[in-house]
């Protein structure tokens, strides 16, 4: 497709994109927050238009951004007003409009429509959105159908549920209608601010035109109502950098609670790691699952196109696997703190990995973000550990007499568990790079792993295909039915913590969306990663690096949904709809709010991106009015129009009255 002068899709490289977060009617403000993005990388800059006069608008800012010699297409976001859309069209290169809010209805109603009704409701829209088809189609502008998990339409909901195949439907039927006034030069996406039902969707979209088109459109990726900080980005990555790997996307957009600037970076290091990879387009017929390594490739698809995979892409299923000691089964996915570089380890040091000694006591305080496993390669503890935390060495360190075989537990690199005889009988744990190991000696120890009640798996990959690696080694175990559980091991060399973090998230989180996966271990060098921070650049700093590792592999395992050990944010990135500061409110809460474990908070800047958006939130908090929240309890308003110098404390109040309140410990 093309938007201005800018081709996507195909084999396009993926292009990068934000939002402005300033008022549209303030010119100004808006063109040169638009050049700070344009400078920053953005390729494309989306500015909201909620009503008419904000759509006319757009054209005194994209005469000043070509008056100071700025060119790049500018996108139009339309959510519930027709006529805007329309006048923003003839004006602007690309306007984004939301099945779930344009022109159908969505007051949370649910409504059994019989076939008729339901056609007759189709037609309805077609005759609402045929103009601004025929619109862009005359004037060449390109269009987002852009999909949220949280605004299907109460016809949607009726007929599909709040489900990613309701997301696919939605969108297509404003596709089908396109197709018919034979324009093409379209977008779309399926956004959701819970990375695993946005990864189903865009794979089922992808499915369903092909199968439906015998051909796809190009893709805008982005996980919704991200957050900020460390969260923000984890959940991007695992999103977008699991449809990245699979060879889908064409276009992303990072949504933090930050400066719409400081997006781009974030975008640029999650495309940057398919600059140097081949690039292949989907097999006919079939979705290719496993990037364009032609390895991955052989494994997930059979030589007639067909789908080989012994698990569906399209709904979670965790891998079934035994149980060994604490790791596997059905227990939660365990951590591994990686002190092999750690000269020296002291209880002091676990205070990073979530225990805490406290000395008058003789006691440890275990957070629950703690370790299960540390590893310290050649080196034994000379302290007595937590009695939760347990050790994995090197195998001739594990054998050397005085140690405590109850607390430390052999790690064999490949060959090593075929050849050692003297073995843990309750935990041994065998590395296999997935990549390098020779696939008969792999063959002989998944043979013997598969029935030893005492293996567990440690996966990595020393290729840049790390995650195809790695669960084309998984897919194998499912298809010759080995349980042997696996820990997902992980080494980042990214020089930022930033880079780090969306090489972690994508390589690990990408596996536990499929349900592989029965643990973390994360690694890096730390003296290879800076700290700095940069004009037009938000780094996340780093001042432990075992804190970070071990907080990085308990947010990427919050964010996939397989183990919840905190708080979750669901915050939207502001716009020009914003009724309040959003990134000083979120702070706010967070301060108040973050020893909640489990509990999912949103935090809106207006009713946009209110209850719908907030779907997948316990709680919200939402911009009605200036100066004026209103709070909900899932989707349900509990209490409108509540002055916003209180509005924390009725917060706090509503979770309380919910039995969702406790203390924060001293």
């Amino acid at each position: 497709m093309k938007v201005g002068d800018l081709l996507l899709g195909n084999l396009h490289p993926v292009r990068v994109q934000t939002m402005t977060t300033t008022d549209t009617m303030d010119t100004i403000g808006t063109v040169e927050q638009t050049i700070r993005c344009i400078e920053a990388g953005a390729e494309l800059v989306r500015i909201t238009a909620p009503s008419k006069k904000e759509a006319e608008n757009l054209l005194n800012i994209k005469n000043e951004l070509n008056k100071r010699g700025y060119f790049t297409p500018i996108v139009a976001d339309i959510h519930f007003t027709p006529n805007a859309a329309e006048v923003a069209a003839r004006i602007i290169e690309k306007v984004r409009v939301n099945p779930g809010n344009y022109v159908d209805k969505k007051k949370f109603e649910l409504i059994d429509y019989t076939d008729a009704e339901y056609l007759e409701e189709i037609e309805r829209i077609r005759d609402r959105f045929t103009p601004l088809v025929k619109i862009c189609k005359e004037y060449g502008t390109a269009m987002r159908i852009g999909t949220n998990h949280g605004s299907l339409s109460d016809r949607i909901m009726s007929r599909y549920g709040d489900s990613p195949m309701g997301m696919v439907e939605s969108a297509m039927e404003f596709l089908r209608i396109a197709r018919d006034e034979q324009y093409h030069n379209i977008v779309l996406s399926m956004k959701s601010s819970n990375p695993q039902v946005m990864v189903q969707a865009y794979r089922l979209l992808v499915q369903q035109m092909q199968n439906e088109f015998q051909e796809i459109y190009p893709l805008h990726l982005g996980v919704t109502e991200a957050g900020d900080g460390e969260d923000g980005r984890i959940k991007s990555a695992i999103g977008i950098g699991t449809l990245l790997e699979d060879g889908i996307g064409d276009t992303i957009r990072v949504s933090l609670t930050e400066d719409p600037e400081f997006e781009i970076p974030v975008c640029k290091d999650l495309v940057k790691r398919y600059h140097a990879r081949e690039k292949k387009p989907l097999l006919h017929g079939a979705l290719k699952f496993g990037s364009s390594d032609s390895h991955a490739a052989d494994t997930f698809v059979d030589d007639k196109g067909a789908s080989a995979l012994p698990y569906s892409p399209f709904e979670y299923r965790r891998r079934v696997t035994r149980g060994v000691s604490n790791i596997g089964g059905k227990q939660v996915p365990v951590v591994v703190a990686d002190f092999m570089q750690k000269q020296a380890i002291t209880p002091q040091d676990l205070q990073a990995i979530g225990y805490t000694y406290d000395e008058p006591s003789d006691k440890w305080n275990i957070s629950d973000g703690a370790a299960d496993y540390i590893y310290t390669a050649g080196k034994a503890l000379d302290f007595a550990l937590p009695g939760t935390l347990k050790v994995i060495c090197d195998c001739s360190t594990w054998q050397k007499e005085g140690i405590d075989t109850s607390k430390y537990f052999p790690l064999f690199q490949g060959v090593e568990y075929l050849d050692t005889v003297n073995q843990s009988p309750v935990l041994n744990f065998i590395g296999i790079d997935t990549h390098a190991i020779d696939k008969t000696v792999e063959k002989q120890i998944f043979e013997k792993a598969a029935n030893d009640p005492t293996a567990v798996f440690c996966f990595f990959s020393t290729s840049k295909f790390t995650m195809a690696d790695v669960r084309c080694a998984i897919v194998g175990l499912m298809k010759n039915d080995i349980q042997t559980p696996v820990i997902i091991c992980s080494e980042s060399h990214g020089v930022t913590a930033d880079e780090q973090l969306i090489a972690f998230s994508t390589d690990t989180g990408a596996l536990l969306l499929d349900g592989m996966g029965d643990g973390l271990w994360l690694m890096n060098d730390p003296a290879k990663m800076q700290n700095a921070r940069v004009s037009g650049r938000n780094y996340i700093a780093v001042d432990n690096n075992h804190r970070f590792l071990n907080s990085t592999s308990f947010s990427i395992l919050q964010a996939t949904r397989t183990r919840i050990s905190k708080t979750e944010y669901i915050s939207c990135p502001s716009c020009g709809r914003t009724l309040f500061d959003l990134q000083e409110t979120t702070a706010k809460i967070r301060a108040v709010t973050n020893h909640l474990k489990g509990v999912k908070i949103a935090i809106m800047g207006c009713i946009v991106n209110g209850p719908g958006e907030m779907a997948d939130a316990d709680f919200g908090y939402v911009g009605s009015g200036p100066g004026k929240i209103t709070l909900y309890k899932n989707k349900d308003v509990v209490k409108r129009n509540v002055d916003s110098e209180v509005a924390v404390d009725e917060l706090i109040n509503l979770l309380k009255e919910n039995g969702a309140w406790v203390d924060a410990a001293q």
